[in-house]
């Protein structure tokens, strides 16, 4: 690199450093973070160009990047607490606020993000810290390759966050190894004295080594991408740095609405909330349960503040606008196959599709309008899914097992097996009603009591117990607690009511995930209007045979000889992943060993040469070194044109040993004297100087130098070695 600016340098550089604070778009999506890189990018560049045109200002250039990149984000995300176009106290909070607590609030969100400035802030912050670092790495010590390293530390942190797969990390490697490999390849461009006439009397010329080191970034980079992007030997999405984090639980107090069943019902005029939906709704769901120690149902949701919306599975898509006003604590009524939620920004359980308010309401109400996408289920075989966890049963009565293997009549864990559950509850168990001396509790002492002795309660032991019955037939089962949709309307809107309360009971099947029942006598009044799962499991429960008629049903078709096969076909597909990442290793291996191990054997079978010809291995071996950092070589060349060009690298400490060299070959080949062993030792000392001189590079050009491989190839026909 040259004493003085070099544009394609910078531009390299900070082009790079952008293209890493770009790979957060699966965070933010592009549209939010391409204008705050490019701002700072643009400021570097400027106060590049202005410490160049003024040099006095270059001990200034770092804190001018700084503080010029500090404004044009305050001008870009943070517009609103500007005064005038200049920046206020809360312009300054709010930097603050990103770049202590962004990192963390976005960890803490579904993603894409909503881009918010305590949010994204974070990320062009670090592409600033980054460019600062970066251009005075490059432009003060002339160190190209430690230049990268800032923009490389925000890629990986970026990977961190959301880590690319497939083409789009092959395409975003790509395009980082573009303009790193331009850097490398700026800083190992030649300076040559032009003779011509009027000419310019510098010129920079470009040599193999230059265009190698940034080749094998690129090459190296994309095949990398490739490999990782497609090796998944687990069969498991990536660890990320999001699934070590949660939104903490709102500061008010969060009660299980599960305890509130009786009391609503109590009171079961009052209303609750109102909606305006565009298609028919059949449960509004509050909270589910998963954990049970034999006393109290608990929620293990993992909360996230809401981005910008939720993936939802292609299907009917649905919406409605909501009012509520009857529930006072966090819990607001959602849908399993949430989407998005317009109005507020609450904490959302992606798994279980419920909604919390991270704040109290101003005067009692929440106005909001939610989304949804129910699938069109196909139910399959009704396979009971392998991978949901049964989930705990705490002390179970003795004879209490005994209505287990009653209820289900010794089928083993399926669909059919989970509607014989629900049937079984519905026709041998009666729903409590009224407003007085209803049923309350949902621990192994009431449950037992309802199963066994009374068999009357609300739908909150009959969902309690449809649970614990069904994790103790085998059959994954979850507790939700909501209400049903209420077909009562006024204004155009309808009213749910306390009466309206439900407890009902989801079972994992697999392909289909979480399906909802209702063991309660209702199960039959509430099949029109429903969509996706709901008219799946409705047809499935038309189709289920008289308890009579109940045989165990056949298990899934494939014999082991049907599965081994399968499983040699899938292992004759997959099995060149595993090849090409073992290619990829072992070519780095031989690229990194075995090249500096061939030029030590190399140079220690030239120097067992004796007479001429080991004269001849010594010039070989210093055209060769020198061949590799970079010094071109020409067929006819002579050892002083050699000289010459090698005392541009590295000065007098090369170009006096090459010179010197020279005489020695003359008077070898030349001469006509019979060359003895004083002869060649002088040759080899020549070597030993040259290799001294070299020492005194930087080290990542020795280090490029030691794995360049082309040196390793015989030029074809000797060069002149006239002196």
């Amino acid at each position: 690199m040259s004493d003085r600016f070099d544009r394609i340098a910078v531009a390299a550089l900070l082009a790079a450093t952008g293209i890493a604070g770009l790979l957060f778009a699966p965070v933010f999506g592009w549209a939010a973070l391409l204008v705050p890189v490019l701002v700072v990018v643009l400021v570097a560049y400027g106060c590049a160009e202005l410490t160049a045109k003024f040099p006095k200002l270059t001990p200034f250039r770092p804190l001018l990047v700084a503080l010029l990149g500090l404004l044009g984000l305050i001008e870009t995300v943070l517009t609103s607490t500007t005064l005038a176009f200049l920046p206020t106290g809360a312009s300054l909070q709010g930097l603050a606020r990103g770049l202590t607590e962004g990192w963390r609030l976005t960890l803490q969100s579904t993603w894409p993000a909503r881009p918010i400035p305590e949010q994204l802030l974070f990320v062009p912050l670090s592409v600033l810290l980054a460019v600062v670092l970066g251009l005075e790495l490059l432009l003060r010590l002339k160190k190209p390759l430690v230049a990268l390293v800032p923009s490389l530390a925000v890629a990986g942190l970026a990977q961190a966050y959301q880590a690319l797969t497939g083409i789009f990390a092959v395409a975003a490697a790509l395009a980082y190894a573009l303009p790193a490999g331009l850097l490398l390849w700026s800083g190992r461009r030649v300076r040559s004295v032009s003779r011509a006439p009027g000419g310019p009397r510098f010129s920079w010329r470009v040599t193999g080594s230059a265009i190698w080191p940034a080749l094998s970034t690129v090459v190296a980079l994309v095949a990398g991408a490739v490999a990782l992007a497609g090796l998944d030997p687990a069969g498991r999405d990536p660890l990320t740095l999001k699934d070590t984090q949660a939104a903490p639980p709102p500061r008010s107090r969060v009660g299980n609405p599960l305890d509130e069943i009786a009391q609503r019902l109590i009171r079961p005029g009052e209303e609750v909330f109102r909606y305006r939906g565009d298609t028919p709704v059949d449960q509004w769901r509050l909270i589910v349960l998963n954990g049970f120690d034999g006393a109290n149902w608990l929620s293990d949701s993992k909360l996230r503040r809401l981005g910008a919306g939720l993936d939802g599975p292609p299907g009917v898509s649905g919406s409605a606008e909501l009012k509520v006003r009857g529930l006072s604590g966090p819990w607001l009524p959602s849908h399993q196959d949430l989407t998005d939620v317009d109005g507020l920004t609450p904490l959302v359980d992606e798994a279980a599709g419920t909604l919390m308010a991270e704040s109290p309401s101003v005067g009692g109400e929440r106005n909001y309008r939610l989304s949804w996408s129910s699938p069109e289920v196909d139910l399959g075989a009704g396979e009971i899914d392998p991978r949901a966890p049964l989930g705990g049963l705490g002390t179970v009565p003795p004879d209490v097992e005994n209505v287990a293997k009653d209820a289900v009549r010794g089928l083993r864990p399926t669909l059919q097996s989970a509607l014989q559950l629900e049937r079984f509850l519905s026709t041998n168990y009666q729903v409590a009603t009224g407003t007085e001396e209803l049923p309350t509790g949902h621990g192994w002492p009431q449950l037992r009591h309802f199963l066994l002795e009374s068999k009357r309660g609300t739908s909150e032991q009959f969902a309690a117990a449809y649970v614990v019955l069904a994790r103790m037939s085998g059959i994954p089962a979850r507790l939700v607690v909501g209400f049903r949709g209420s077909a009562e309307t006024d204004g155009g809107m309808h009213v749910v009511r306390n009466r309206d309360v439900l407890a009902w009971p989801e079972v994992a099947v697999a392909g289909a995930g979480w399906v909802a029942l209702d063991p309660t006598a209702a199960a039959g009044k509430a099949e029109r209007g429903q969509a996706g799962p709901g008219k799946a499991v409705a047809r499935a429960r038309a189709q289920l045979p008289a308890e009579q008629q109940l045989r165990p049903p056949q298990l899934p078709p494939g014999t082991p000889e049907e599965s081994g096969e399968d499983q040699s076909a899938e292992a004759g597909m997959s099995w060149w992943w595993p090849s090409l990442a073992g290619a990829i290793v072992l070519f780095g291996l031989l690229w990194l060993v075995g090249v500096p191990a061939a030029k030590v054997v190399r140079a220690r079978r030239r120097r067992r040469r004796s007479g001429a010809e080991g004269v001849l291995g010594a010039w070989d071996e210093i055209r060769d070194r020198l061949r590799a950092h970079g010094v071109p070589f020409r067929i006819g060349m002579t050892p002083r044109d050699l000289a010459e060009s090698a005392g541009s690298l590295a000065g007098e400490g090369i170009r006096e040993p090459v010179a010197r060299l020279a005489k020695v070959l003359d008077v070898t080949l030349w001469s006509g004297v019979p060359v003895g062993d004083g002869s060649v030792r002088r040759a080899w000392q020549e070597v030993g100087e040259v290799r001294r001189g070299l020492a005194t590079r930087p080290f990542a050009a020795r280090v490029l130098a030691a794995l360049e491989p082309r040196t390793l190839v015989p030029i074809r026909g000797r060069a002149s070695r006239e002196g």
